[in-house]
């Protein structure tokens, strides 16, 4: 699994121009599920997401994580972080688990999240999204369960 982070003042994702799932401080995970990946990687996954220290203290140091400052959670599926852009002009998504096996373990990550404590707001799997982002910095990292990025 890969997670793009991105920390927030705000964030919103809406469908047919309804929002569907709105935070304020906190992160924005973009989350990519690949082939091979299973239940085993989320708690690792979720608690990187929840302990990774991003958020500035008083000295403007990345000290606090998004459990520190008391932050919320958008998580939104992104099978395109597995696009494969070596050949050709058309990025390949082979690598990106499947439906069947993805739509499960995103709500799984989900789950996860909110079993520790977490507001979570989300978009809906496989529909087509607009994401708002108000990444405050601009801070954006990624973290993966395992394995190699893509590339």
């Amino acid at each position: 699994m890969l997670a793009v982070l991105q920390r927030v003042k705000k964030a919103a994702v809406s469908i047919d121009g309804k929002v569907v799932g709105q935070i304020n401080r906190g992160l924005v995970v973009l989350l990519g599920i690949r082939t091979g990946d299973s239940e085993d990687d989320i708690p690792y996954l979720a608690n990187k997401c929840a302990n990774l220290r991003i958020f500035e203290d008083e000295n403007s140091k990345f000290n606090r994580s998004v459990t520190d400052v008391g932050g919320a959670f958008l998580v939104v599926s992104q099978f395109t972080l597995f696009g494969d852009t070596r050949k050709g002009r058309r990025p390949s998504f082979s690598d990106a688990a499947p439906p069947e096996i993805a739509e499960p373990l995103y709500h799984k990550f989900v789950t996860y999240l909110r079993n520790l404590g977490f507001n979570v707001a989300t978009g809906e799997f496989g529909a087509m999204m607009l994401v708002e982002i108000h990444n405050d910095g601009p801070v954006t990292v990624m973290v993966r369960s395992k394995g190699e990025l893509v590339g």
